[in-house]
């Protein structure tokens, strides 16, 4: 299982040390500095089944500073996925990627579902 988190989020602290609570074995990326690629987003977005705008970090500096919530509604999905893989603090953190499922964000019920 891969988890990208950004080590300067307190969210994606919190995941981790639940991760390690719940001795949960995992692969850690740091997003900011291995953005996901185009394809990886592409491959998890399908695998999700989530709705794109789960991807994003509506709350970021980046997605405020570019007027995201403006733009996206007018953009096509092809579009988002390739402005998502340009910057790793575009993407909703900690993204978990398992065998058969994707989780964006940190739901301590959603994780205990999937992960145990």
């Amino acid at each position: 299982m891969l988890v990208l988190v950004y080590r300067k989020c307190s969210t994606c602290l919190k995941a981790l040390k639940w991760l390690e609570e719940h001795q949960v074995t995992f692969e850690e990326r740091p997003i900011a500095e291995e953005n996901p690629t185009y394809e990886e987003l592409k491959e998890w977005y399908k695998k999700s089944g989530l709705p794109l705008k789960k991807f994003f970090n509506t709350s970021g500096l980046l997605y405020k500073d570019m007027q995201l919530k403006d733009k996206l509604p007018t953009m096509t999905e092809e579009e988002q996925i390739k402005l998502l893989s340009t910057n790793g603090m575009l993407v909703k953190r900690p993204l978990v990627v398992g065998d058969d499922f994707v989780l964006t964000g940190f739901k301590e019920k959603e994780w205990e579902e999937k992960l145990k």
